[in-house]
């Protein structure tokens, strides 16, 4: 138990309105309980965050307490967030939210309460002080330490009682800059394998807060190394072993875990890769496209284990035909299981089906010196809002590739692909977009006498394409141009 002072505790209710303190006290008063700040309302406190969202636990039964807490309010909602047989109400008022909870496990004290907690860190309670009470902090399993030595250490029994919480151990190393110490890493190495238990939806909370971090990389690595990423991942295990040509150096597990630290760091420090460019910092402003930056870089390769090919003869190398479009069915398939939204599923699975995309191209740039506005305008449409991520993903799997038969300079080509693309895009393709159609459907119909179907996107896809290549410029000779294509006079496919 450590005193703090008054001053001190102002300060933390300084984050949330004097109304709720207020009618918080009214109620320990008129219901005759002890109320006590817990959890992480106090460890954030304590390491100087500001917190809005209080945790309040009390013996008993807590929901006429909510009830209660509402009407010295004059209002709000309540919500039941109990999973188990410990009772959590919320309260939600002007925004703000009081989660009431009932001790663990019917236990009398605040103290077994706080030892039936996950970490030490989290097992720390402030009592409500009564008028002329000085504040103290309770302690009971040491969190204050660790606090201050920055470590995560487990509550006896925790990961028996609920698996998830190794899980969650990595992402309060992840968000909070913490190390998890020795003897907390070696149980959840020898309990790795209850973390089947844990259900899907929140083992993928766990992880999207990780990877929503600026340490995912270093963090999926302890996972790695406690054994609990091989069995959150196992698709991903199945690269292990797998050896890949010789412009790698990495076998498939080790690349895609150097793609996501390279990842990190390039979203980390944009400009020292893209060079000012105002489409990529827009694209990283949003926190889900960072996310699912994250998980495509790890998750690029996931096809490759599935799609290996030996050489026929003793010259020739490794193949992994289609592994980008085999990988976006893996990871499909994972992404079902983990219960991941449509958008975010649709979002990762499509980077990892276009990122060999951008490599092709840069081929076809060294061979040629410069990319045809058609391969430009197929990729716009292919990658879509995604476009600087899908490059993103590939200077993170550039960069991840150190193998001595590497491509010299591949990063400043992709560098150069982007910028191309970029222009195209600003110079004919938006100008196309923004303008009006020199031919709609109705001209097909009218003109051409045909009936709506596949093909009429079809012509209008390719007829955009000539326009940005400047075959078409007006409406005649928008007509002339389909009248030659419904000629089997088409314009080639190629880039």
């Amino acid at each position: 138990m450590q005193q703090i002072t008054p001053e001190k505790l102002r300060e933390f209710w300084g984050n949330s309105p004097p109304e709720i303190l207020a009618a918080l006290k009214r109620v320990m008063k008129r219901r005759g309980v002890r109320l006590f700040m817990v959890g992480g309302t106090v460890r954030d406190w304590l390491l100087g965050g500001v917190t809005h969202d209080l945790d309040i636990a009390a013996a008993g039964p807590v929901r006429p307490l909510a009830e209660l807490l509402r009407q010295e309010l004059g209002g709000g909602a309540l919500i039941d967030l109990s999973a188990t047989d410990d009772e959590v109400i919320r309260v939600v008022w002007h925004g703000e939210q009081v989660d009431l909870s009932s001790f663990r496990a019917g236990v009398p004290t605040i103290e077994e309460d706080l030892g039936l907690r996950d970490f030490t860190i989290n097992s720390l309670a402030v009592p409500l002080a009564e008028d002329g009470e000085s504040p103290v902090v309770l302690d009971p399993t040491g969190g204050l330490a660790d606090l201050q030595a920055r470590r995560i250490r487990h509550c006896p029994g925790a990961f028996a009682a609920d698996p998830l919480r190794m899980l969650r151990g990595f992402r309060l190393a992840a968000t909070l800059g913490f190390a998890i110490e020795p003897e907390t890493a070696g149980e959840i190495r020898k309990k790795a394998q209850l973390i089947s238990k844990a259900a899907a939806e929140r083992v993928s909370y766990e992880l999207r807060i990780i990877f929503g971090s600026a340490r995912a990389a270093e963090t999926i690595m302890e996972m790695h190394r406690a054994g609990l990423l091989r069995l959150l991942l196992p698709e991903l295990y199945e690269g292990e072993g797998v050896e890949q040509p010789a412009f790698h150096h990495l076998d498939v597990l080790g690349h895609s875990l150097l793609a996501l630290e390279m990842m990190e760091k390039i979203i980390a420090d944009p400009a020292a890769h893209f060079a000012a460019d105002a489409a990529i910092s827009r694209y990283l402003e949003d926190e889900d496209a960072r996310i699912t930056l994250k998980w495509a870089a790890l998750l690029h390769d996931i096809g490759k284990p599935a799609t290996r090919e030996d050489p026929a003869e003793g010259d020739g190398r490794v193949t992994f035909y289609r592994h980008d479009e085999v990988g976006r069915e893996i990871f499909e398939r994972f992404a079902e299981r983990s219960r991941w939204s449509n958008a975010d599923t649709g979002r990762t699975a499509g980077l990892i089906a276009m990122h060999m995309h951008p490599f092709h191209l840069v081929n076809l740039q060294l061979e040629r010196g410069r990319i045809t506005r058609r391969a430009a305008v197929k990729l716009c449409r292919r990658a879509g809002e995604d476009l600087p991520g899908l490059f993103l993903v590939a200077m993170a799997d550039s960069l991840a590739s150190r193998g001595e038969l590497k491509p010299a300079g591949m990063e400043e080509e992709l560098n150069l692909l982007y910028r191309t693309v970029r222009e195209t895009y600003r110079e004919y393709i938006e100008p196309m977009l923004h303008g009006p159609r020199l031919i709609t459907g109705r001209d097909l119909i009218e003109h051409f006498g045909l009936t709506p179907g596949p093909l009429f996107s079809e012509i209008l896809s390719e007829l955009e394409i000539a326009q940005v290549e400047g075959t078409v410029v007006d409406r005649r000779t928008a007509l002339a141009w389909v009248e030659a294509y419904l000629g089997q006079d088409r314009p080639e496919n190629a880039a």
